[in-house]
């Protein structure tokens, strides 16, 4: 059974940093796109970013372009998430994804196993 847990979420302050993790278990971990949705109250969830099997091709979204990053580690089946220069709008429910292929994807429909995710709150 596959199984993504995120961490390292918390609270901060407005500009502050934060990497989340997500450790994956239970799949063939490197020849699948990965990505970060996020959903903060009252809103859908929407897509932040993603990164291919191999780690060479990554897609974010406008709001978080030049202020996230994305990487992962193969080797301890890892995605991680640096979050730098928060903003209170970042404020949501961040949920690793393993998409159906290991092409780019950013589409919901295109993920198919969730993380349980984990609450990252940025106070201004």
């Amino acid at each position: 059974q596959v199984h993504l847990v995120e961490s390292g979420g918390g609270l901060v302050q407005t500009g502050a940093s934060l990497r989340l993790s997500c450790a994956a278990s239970g799949l063939t971990f490197n020849i699948y796109t990965m990505g970060w949705f996020r959903q903060a109250p009252g809103k859908e969830r929407e897509f932040v970013t993603a990164i291919n099997w191999s780690g060479d091709s990554t897609i974010y979204a406008d709001s978080v372009k030049g202020r996230f990053t994305i990487s992962r580690d193969n080797a301890k089946n890892t995605v991680y998430l640096q979050m730098n220069s928060l903003k209170a709008e970042d404020t949501a429910v961040y949920y690793c994804a393993r998409a159906r292929t290991g092409r780019i994807a950013s589409m919901a429909g295109q993920f198919d196993t969730w993380g349980q995710g984990t609450q990252v709150t940025v106070s201004s």
